[in-house]
């Protein structure tokens, strides 16, 4: 799909999707717990889909009513499939194979795009010292055991995905287990969203210091009712365009929310955006901005829109601990850059560190290209909305993976877009 974006002056108000994280989370707790459970408020983007396609192989029955689901959770494991496709979420592969592992049988797992060139050797260490056979190639991941409980050492720096696996998984075993996250812990709010998520199923798990967690054994999930919340990673996309455009009210939101992402509220501010608590939301209005540094540890998803903010922005921005957008659905610092330059913008990068100056008059004269990276498309659509000429991006249909209705709430604020 090509979608072309003309330069608009947006406004009015945005309802912000459901959290996919969240979404995810709650799915596979409900999924795990004996009992019906009913999760409201959901959005069916790829990731999701992978999700609950998996869990339903597990045994979950789950059914769809327009947003809401109601899911009845699994009563043993057991897979009926020998294949689990993933699709091109790494959040549903890193999740499902210590939970997947507890069939005791010999499974593979599947993905589409670039989700098997994804690191995964925290699993294959793990897996192999404990004697457990793990093989991966460029067809899938293979695992044919069930972890056991014990103590876990994790790098800290490398994905919280992998945390929050272990998490799903360890309070089923038989026995206690500990896990030690070695510093710097990096990304710390997605596995405090985990945990909210696992209390509020009914499984308990504590830190005994800032990088230990303790997870008693032989625990059971309880069915439980949830709401989605806002997606703040979502969020981002039309709060960055109305700091530099044009008024908007972005509403949908939990202002107490644990996301990590919700870094994108004090980001904006750092770069002089004037933001206003509303109910449900904030109001963000167009604003003078000026170039900052900014450290992604904790919030990497928020890596492509904030290099849109920055093009925007008085004087020099530097991203800082940026090196985790080089393995996502694309290297996300290279697409960045390639399509930045395309507008002018002077852009460049070491490893983790990605500098950007600010662009006086945007105006991109080549077709873009989406990466196949649903992040790359939304922030570049952010870019032509506020820039001096319509631009034409490849590869839209990416959005699907996370926000299939992007292009849509785009218009209802008066963003022109024209796919094709």
């Amino acid at each position: 799909m090509q979608a072309t974006i003309t330069p608009s002056k947006v406004s009015g108000a945005i309802c912000i999707p459901p959290s996919k994280s969240m979404a995810h989370r709650a799915i596979i707790c409900a999924s795990l717990a004996k009992g019906r459970s009913i999760i409201e408020h959901v959005e069916y983007s790829k990731d999701i889909l992978a999700t609950m396609d998996g869990m339903r192989k597990l045994g979950a029955i789950i059914t769809q009513e327009h947003d809401r689901l109601i899911i009845d959770g699994i009563q043993d494991f057991h897979c009926e499939s020998d294949e689990v496709f993933c699709n091109e979420s790494g959040s549903t592969l890193r999740f499902f194979i210590p939970i997947f592992s507890l069939c005791h049988q010999t499974l593979t797992f599947t993905g589409a795009g670039r989700l098997l060139q994804r690191p995964q050797k925290v699993y294959e260490d793990i897996f192999h010292e404990q004697g457990l056979y793990f093989s991966q190639n460029d067809k899938g991941i293979t695992i044919k055991e069930s972890l056991k409980p014990g103590e876990y050492h994790i790098k800290g720096d490398i994905s919280s995905q992998f945390i929050s696996g272990l998490l799903f998984t360890l309070p089923l075993l038989s026995k206690d287990s500990i896990l030690h996250i070695e510093p710097p812990f990096e990304s710390r709010s997605y596995v405090d969203l985990t945990l909210e998520m696992l209390e509020l199923f009914g499984v308990h798990v504590s830190y005994k210091d800032d990088h230990t967690l303790w997870i008693p054994g032989n625990q059971s999930y309880q069915p439980h009712d949830y709401r989605i919340e806002g997606d703040f990673s979502q969020l981002a996309f039309f709060a960055v365009l109305a700091a530099i455009s044009s008024d908007l009210d972005v509403t949908g939101i939990r202002h107490s929310s644990a996301q990590g992402d919700k870094a994108i509220i004090s980001i904006l501010k750092d770069f002089g955006a004037k933001i206003e608590e509303i109910e449900d939301g904030y109001h963000i209005s167009k604003s003078s901005l000026h170039g900052c540094v900014i450290d992604l540890a904790n919030c990497p998803d928020l890596g492509p829109i904030l290099c849109v903010l920055a093009m925007y922005a008085q004087g020099e921005t530097i991203i800082q601990n940026a090196q985790r957008l080089r393995i996502k659905e694309s290297d996300r610092i290279a697409a960045m850059e390639e399509e930045l330059r395309k507008f002018g913008v002077d852009i460049h990068s070491n490893e983790d560190t990605i500098f950007i100056k600010e662009c006086t008059h945007p105006i991109c004269k080549e077709t873009l290209s989406g990466h196949n990276d649903h992040r790359i498309v939304m922030a570049l659509s952010v870019a032509l909305l506020c820039s001096e000429q319509s631009g034409t991006i490849e590869g839209a249909q990416a959005i699907s993976k996370s926000y299939p209705t992007f292009f849509e709430d785009v218009t209802h604020i008066h963003g022109k877009v024209e796919c094709a």
